[in-house]
């Protein structure tokens, strides 16, 4: 390999390696804690392609944060912030009534809820 060459390999590998560094620093480090469960149908069947929420009270508003849809088994999750909070979850799909629990989280933990959504009388 001539000088030329190997100087020029060199140097886009010293850039690539900055570049990298300047990535790796932007990586979110911070802790989080997992609301997690699983969204059944009356009469406790998994319900697959609910949609999912995650809202929290702020006085007397509330925010949505996060939107997810159940998997084929019903579940979903969400991350967030290691710190005191109480969320709202909610789940909803066409043919049945909303349901909603609240999830704590005080850390780096995981809280499972079950959510169970009745169907809409005809």
């Amino acid at each position: 390999m001539s000088g030329n060459r190997r100087a020029a390999l060199v140097a886009i590998l010293g850039v690539g390696a900055i570049l990298a560094a300047a990535g790796a620093k932007k990586r979110d480090t911070g802790t989080y804690g997992i609301v997690a469960g699983t969204v059944f149908r009356d009469p406790g069947f998994a319900l697959p392609d609910a949609k999912v929420e995650l809202m929290q009270h702020d006085g007397s508003k509330t925010r949505k944060l996060q939107q997810a849809v159940s998997s084929p088994h019903g579940e979903f999750s969400f991350r967030v912030p290691a710190e005191l909070a109480t969320y709202v979850v909610r789940a909803s799909a066409k043919g049945y009534q909303p349901a909603e629990k609240e999830a704590t989280i005080s850390g780096e933990i995981r809280v499972e809820i079950a959510l169970t959504l009745i169907p809409e009388s005809k």
